[in-house]
């Protein structure tokens, strides 16, 4: 049964997929207002949010809220709707800047590390493939539902890009550097660590939070430059990619240098608009103090 259900549910997101994008967004600004009726995760939203921003009165942290659903919401439909879409509806949707950046660091043999957060609609981050010379990569964290991880692979990798878990990342970069496969690989890096790897503590959005260091250890054993990619959205279902320099030599930066340079950019792009990051998550679930006692 369960298998049945996999496959209606997949054949009915191909379905919506088709649809113009004029009817995806009448679609997300109806589970807008669903999701605002049953004030989804709005506990920790709002927590996350007074926490972040202590000087904002309630009814500004309320807007930013109200501004988040429709992100989110725009974020999910624009997602499924990558099924169907075109090369050129990608190419026209988002626009990448100072990617020529990356094909002169690949030009010179060397590959590149590019970190993001969970902002604006990082699902559309893979059309880098289609903007650099060098082959594209992410990692990436399975579903538990195994019909679903293939789905949204599918989607990651239509434009060619190879998505790795991050057990198996070092493994399938040394296979790409055997091969002499120049390659961009996009990680994440705003999450909260698992608990076994609660390593560096930082201030983060007003608050001491835990960070990821898996960027700044690939880039350093790899000897691989760090860039960050600002996605901004200029107008609904269209946005721009700033590639940004963060660091040319990773080896010979200081420890946490990496990670502090590349979090002050999401920092400040989440600080600009914060209706564009992901506040449904507990990215705060653990406290300096209590897992250093």
């Amino acid at each position: 049964m369960q298998k049945i259900g996999n496959n209606i549910a997949l054949f009915f997101l191909w379905l919506f997929s088709l649809q113009p994008f004029f009817m995806i967004y009448f679609w997300s600004d109806f589970l807008y207002h669903l999701i605002r009726l049953f004030n989804y995760r709005r506990s920790v939203i709002n927590e996350n949010l007074a926490y972040a921003f202590p000087d904002k009165t309630k009814e500004e942290l309320r807007e930013i809220r109200l501004k988040f659903y429709r992100n989110f919401c725009d974020v999910m439909v624009e997602t499924i709707k990558v099924q169907s879409m075109t090369e050129k509806q990608m190419h026209q949707r988002v626009k990448w800047k100072n990617n020529e950046y990356v094909d002169q660091l690949t030009q010179e043999g060397k590959d590149v590390i590019a970190v993001m957060g969970h902002y604006c609609n990082w699902e559309w981050i893979p059309s880098i493939n289609m903007n650099v010379e060098c082959l594209g990569c992410a990692t990436y964290r399975p579903l538990k539902n195994k019909v679903f991880d293939k789905y949204m692979l599918k989607l990651r990798g239509k434009w060619g890009t190879k998505n790795f878990t991050m057990s198996d990342t070092i493994r399938e970069l040394i296979k790409l550097r055997r091969k002499n496969v120049r390659y961009i690989i996009g990680l994440i890096a705003d999450q909260s660590p698992g608990k076994k790897s609660l390593n560096y503590w930082t201030n983060f959005l007003n608050q001491r939070t835990s960070i990821i260091l898996g960027p700044e250890k690939i880039a350093k054993s790899t000897k691989s430059p760090v860039v960050y990619l600002d996605m901004q959205r200029i107008k609904r279902g269209y946005y721009n990619v700033t590639v940004i320099p963060v660091v040319e030599d990773p080896v010979n930066t200081g420890e946490y240098e990496i990670t502090e340079k590349h979090l002050r950019l999401l920092e400040n792009a989440i600080i600009e608009k914060p209706e564009n990051w992901l506040w449904s998550h507990k990215r705060w679930k653990y406290s300096e103090q209590r897992e250093l006692n």
